[in-house]
């Protein structure tokens, strides 16, 4: 069983997944809904997130000058990145330039493409994630299974029993209390940190403007309180100006949260300045490809459109069944079943372009009208022009190509398997279990034996009579 088949498999008979897993994405899906409803147009607001996004990728080099000219007028300097290893060398050397042992860090996805948590501790820098969901799976020594909600696999009762093992927490069922316990824990941390560590939701090209987006306080404390700065994104999050700002930060609200607006909306320009009463002293804005200027030069180019908000994954059936981490990477749901092979390379992840029944679900609540069904066909395509490393896969379609181009073999086949499925089901009308590798099917449902006559036969017996 090849390792996606695998964690499909576990997750679907863990259940308390299964439970964490119907409360997040059913709360999710339903708050999005009534956030959206909300609206004087839906229709038309998303329509013109998607122009945005548009506009910024159609543009994306001057943007992306005109973003690092402005920065460095503010006051600020900004780095660049080329792949996951510069990422983490480049903030390496910023540590080791500032004399930095302690970082608090906000939420970012881009970080945990590159694994910087883990290069920073091999240097003996303790990293404290400041995001209560990310802070309590860093206690657990687990990833992020979900773009908004990194801890939506895990019910508060899973929760309140880790923070008690790892922490001291008197048991307690109450998330208010438990938060209130993690507030108190991470003051400390705050005020010990030589450099904080922030994600990007948003950079403003026109006035180099870094804009984050959150709920808990935690990123302004994070980019605020320690003397150094540094916040990272992928080249795709800046946009052109403050208009387009105002469309997708409401959007990422109202997809993400189902909230018109998130509680803390961050906005920096540089460092402090000298009338200011905090801040940063040092302000560093590093910017990551990553394989993501390969993509702008594609027919996936819309993929980067995607603002984080998570909508896609808590509307999908698969992922509502098998949360994220049965995906294997950074980004899950369907956004991550085209990002993923997009940026590991297909053969890395060839199963995910076929985690999806294309129900569409997922296009209808993305907030800038990404075509995700249409990417994964497309993926798929692009998995059997490479050559599908599954050889039954292969052998398979050589097969049903055979049969397809020959009258004759296509008639007898089905003849035959027709026969074949009705002697085995006998009076039931399906069957319950299929021999390899057909076995698959029957796994989770039955397999319904094949109708006499068949339509080849009905069809030619309309036309005969006509």
């Amino acid at each position: 069983m090849d390792p996606f088949s695998r964690s499909v498999t576990i997750a679907l008979a863990d259940i308390q997944l299964q439970t964490a897993l119907d409360r997040g994405t059913t709360r999710g899906v339903n708050a999005r809904i009534g956030a959206m409803a909300e609206t004087t147009d839906a229709a038309a607001l998303r329509h013109q997130a998607r122009l945005a996004r548009e506009r910024a990728l159609n543009r994306l080099p001057d943007l992306l000058e005109q973003l690092e000219r402005n920065v460095v007028a503010n006051g600020g300097h900004v780095l660049w990145a080329r792949d996951a290893a510069e990422l983490n060398r480049v903030i390496l050397e910023l540590c080791q330039k500032h004399s930095v042992r302690r970082v608090t860090k906000g939420k970012s996805m881009v970080t945990e493409e590159s694994e910087l948590n883990h290069a920073l501790e091999a240097r003996g820098i303790e990293v404290t994630e400041s995001d209560l969901g990310e802070y309590i799976i860093q206690l657990a020594g687990e990833t992020p299974s979900h773009i908004v909600f990194p801890m939506l696999h895990k019910t508060k009762e899973a929760t309140a029993r880790l923070l008690h093992e790892k922490l001291g927490m008197p048991l307690t069922d109450r998330p208010e209390e438990m938060t209130r316990f993690v507030r108190n824990v991470m003051r400390r941390k705050y005020l010990e940190a030589d450099m904080g560590i922030s994600g990007v939701n948003f950079a403003i090209a026109e006035t180099g403007t870094i804009a984050t987006v959150e709920n808990e306080g935690n990123n302004r404390l994070s980019t605020s309180t320690p003397p150094i700065h540094v916040a990272v994104m992928g080249v795709e999050k800046v946009i052109a100006t403050w208009e387009d700002y105002a469309v997708l930060v409401q959007l990422l609200a109202r997809s993400a949260t189902g909230q018109r607006l998130s509680v803390y909306n961050n906005l920096m320009s540089g460092p402090r300045r000298p009338d200011e009463p905090d801040g940063p002293e040092v302000f560093y804005l590093v910017i990551l490809d990553n394989g993501r200027s390969r993509i702008l030069a594609t027919e996936y180019a819309e993929s980067l459109a995607c603002i984080r908000c998570g909508a896609c994954l808590n509307a999908c059936p698969v992922y509502q069944n098998i949360g994220g981490h049965a995906y294997g990477w950074v980004y899950p749901g369907p956004i991550g079943s085209i990002v993923s092979p997009l940026l590991l390379g297909p053969t890395r992840a060839p199963k995910l372009p076929y985690a999806s029944s294309l129900c569409g679900a997922c296009q209808a609540a993305c907030p800038v009208e990404i075509a995700i069904p249409d990417m994964l066909l497309k993926l798929r395509r692009d998995l059997v022009q490479a050559g599908d490393p599954t050889p039954g896969w292969r052998i398979g379609m050589k097969l049903w190509a055979i049969a397809f181009k020959s009258p004759t073999l296509y008639r007898l086949g089905g003849r035959l398997v027709g026969w074949l499925t009705r002697l085995l089901a006998g009076r039931k009308g399906y069957l319950r279990r299929l021999p390899p590798p057909f076995d698959g099917w029957t796994t989770s449902r039955d397999f319904p034996a094949f109708g006499a006559p068949s339509f080849r036969e009905r069809y030619a017996r309309r036309v005969h009579k006509t």
